[in-house]
Parts: structure tokens; sequence; C-alpha cells
């Protein structure tokens, strides 16, 4: 490899990295922004339905912003080659947002309807452990079907990564031995809903997220207000400003993912984003709410700090 070729292949590496980053601060965001509301008797399915229509009114806009090309952008009217690769063309590449984010919203509110029943049934750290576990799906499938395969050395940060999940959230000394299906629906369509946004960025040319993020939570949206509606509960205005404001983190921790994963391999993205969100809550509640840090999660943090530096070499 030469010089230049090195020179340019860290700097996409450390722009993604820079992208991964902001996607970990926008996803601590969130539980910060829950962890105010802690203790109060919010209607939560409110909550999320005002989040995700912050979320897609603010796609909405950026895409008036931006306006994003159509058309069949060379090629054939199905797909385009660009530097090598055989991905959709512009046309396509607004349908393919369109319908996948159809399909990831529905993924994105059942993680979200199994988290609240597993906390119930198997308790808040337990489920904290398979829905960060959930990682493991977009990881290995990036691994499977592109065939992305890390460094050796970067083996050993994503091994740290996901060696930290587990230990940050001690599931093997919960106490509770029988493991509910609500765990592994959880486990199942958190890990899918991270997973197609590899699965979108992967195919199309650059400049479509917005599209794909609009359709995502304008269909979360759309799945959250209508059990709103059948639940037949009121809600308050408060509960309506914090899910307007929590939109907004949500938005852009998908947006910056998808960034990251543009400039990095999804096998190194998915752990670090995982691990490294669990870490930035811990230090979250520490600095804001006083909660000091178990012997745990200390050792954790230095674990995904080091494995950041490993990836990043």
């Amino acid at each position: 490899m030469t010089p230049a070729n090195k020179k340019r292949r860290h700097r996409i590496r450390e722009v993604g990295v820079f992208y991964l980053l902001l996607a970990i601060l926008s996803s601590s965001s969130i539980a910060m922004i829950f962890k105010v509301t802690e203790g109060r008797s919010y209607n939560r399915l409110a909550v999320t339905t005002f989040n995700y229509l912050s979320a897609f009114l603010v796609a909405l806009v950026m895409i008036a912003v931006e306006r994003p090309a159509v058309g069949p952008g060379g090629g054939s009217p199905a797909e385009v080659i660009v530097k090598g690769e055989r991905l959709f063309s512009l046309t396509s590449s607004v349908v393919w947002g369109l319908s996948l984010g159809l399909v990831s919203g529905l993924f994105f509110f059942l993680s979200f309807i199994f988290y609240q029943k597993s906390v119930r049934e198997s308790g808040a750290s337990l489920s904290g452990a398979f829905g960060k576990l959930g990682i493991l799906i977009p990881m290995i499938l990036s691994l499977l079907v592109w065939k992305e395969y890390p460094e050796a050395l970067q083996w050993v940060g994503i091994f740290l990564a996901i060696f930290s999940i587990v230990l940050v959230n001690n599931p093997f000394g919960s106490g509770r031995q029988n493991f509910r299906a609500a765990l592994v629906m959880l486990f199942i369509t958190g890990g899918l809903a991270e997973f197609m946004n590899k699965l979108f960025q992967n195919y199309t040319v650059s400049g479509y997220k917005n599209v794909f993020l609009f359709s995502v939570f304008a269909s979360a949206f759309s799945i959250s207000a209508f059990f709103l509606k059948r639940s037949g509960k009121s809600f308050r205005k408060k509960e309506a400003i914090i899910g307007l404001i929590v939109g907004l983190p949500n938005l852009f921790s998908s947006f910056f993912l998808i960034m990251a994963l543009e400039e990095m391999k999804g096998s190194v993205v998915f752990p670090v984003y995982s691990a490294g969100s669990v870490v930035m809550i811990s230090l979250g509640s520490l600095m804001f709410f006083g909660e000091k840090l178990k012997k745990l999660e200390m050792i954790s943090l230095g674990m995904v700090l080091i494995s950041l530096i490993i990836i990043n070499i």
C-alpha cells in the first residue's frame, strides 16, 4: 500500500469514527432525556408517538433542504456502477429507501413494545442486556452477506466492545433463570432495526438517507399513533413536549450511524456503537444525576475506550 493510500485510508477511518461518536452521543442523550422523566406517570405510548412525529417532520425538512435528485443516474433504470460497486440508480434509491423504511419503522416500534414488556417480566437489567446484544444480528449479517471481515487487530477491539456490553449490563447476575419470549423478540427486533440502516446504506448512492429516515419514522409514527388512539388513553402537553424533544436525537442517532457505515465496516461500527452508548449513559448518569459508576461499569468503560483505540489504529 502506497503512503498516499495509507493516508487516505486513515482519513476515511477518522471521519467514520467522528460520525460514530456523534451517533453514540445522540443515542445516549435519548436515555438521558428519559432519565429526567423517570418516576413520573407519563403515558409512554404518547411520548413515543410524538417522538416519531418530531423525527419524521425534521427528516421531511432535511429532504426539502437537500432536494435529492430523482432520475436514472446512468446505467440501467434499476442500477448504476459507482467506484466499481453495483448500486441502485437515483430513482431506485428513492423507492428502496421508502420501501425499506416502512419495514424498518415496524421494527423500531416493535422493539420498543417488547422492551416495555420485557422490563415488566424480566427486569431492566436483563432487558437492557438483550437490547444491546441485539447488535450481534447486524454485525453477523454484515460478515455473512457482504464479507466485511475486520482486520486481525480490529477483531480484538470488537470482542472487547461486545464483552463490555455484557459486563456493564451484568445479565448473569440478575438472578432470573427463565428467559421469556419478550426478551428473544427484543433481541431480534432491535437487532433487525439496526440492520436496516446497513441494508439501506449498502445498496444506494450517497444522498438518500434522509428519504429513508423519513420513511422509517413516518412508518413508526403511523403505527404508534394507531395504537395510541386504540388505547383510548389521553395525553398531556408535557408528554407531547418530551416526545418532540426525544425525536431529534432519535433521528440523528440513525443519521450519523448511516454516515459512519459509509466510512467503516458494519462489523466494526455496530458493536462500538452499542457499547459506547452504554458507557456514555453511565457517564451521563454520573455527571448529571450523581449516580456513581459501579466497578463493572468502570471496567466496561476502560474496555470500550481501549476497543475504540484499537479499531482506529
